[in-house]
């Protein structure tokens, strides 16, 4: 395998000692049984309590929303930290807090499941022009 050399980076991405990225996830996830419990001081606390753990984490929010019954994270990740283990640490965190706060009649508080994609500037299109324009050297 040949050594990659990267003489420039391109504006908007994080530089490590051995990489350079650029990862991007946006997260959606709701309460059980998708209850409208997300208001007000609930609210509040959750945002609080996601920005807390993203800082912990080393993530940068990009745009947070919360609904009553929904919550959307937009966020820039970190290549040694995979989407399910970030999600993992955001709801547990944040279910553990505010269930200690607030009584929610529920089971448990988020659903087991979520939605996450991830976004980035270059088109797979342009990646693949690239790899291929690789294949001469």
């Amino acid at each position: 395998m040949t050594d990659v050399y990267i003489l420039t980076m391109p504006r908007g991405f994080d530089r490590e000692r051995t990489n350079v990225h650029k990862l991007q996830y946006h997260f959606i996830w709701c309460p059980k049984y998708r209850k409208s419990v997300l208001e007000g001081e609930v609210r509040d606390r959750l945002e609080a309590l996601i920005e807390e753990k993203a800082d912990e984490l080393g993530l940068e929010i990009l745009e947070l929303a919360i609904r009553p019954d929904h919550v959307h994270l937009f966020i820039t990740g970190d290549p040694t930290l995979a989407p399910n283990k970030i999600m993992q640490q955001v709801k547990g965190y944040s279910s553990r807090h505010l269930r200690d706060q607030f009584d929610f009649g529920l089971p448990s508080l988020w659903t087991r499941s979520y939605f996450v994609s991830s976004a980035g500037d270059v088109s797979s299109e342009v990646i693949e022009e690239y790899i291929d324009s690789q294949a001469g050297e």
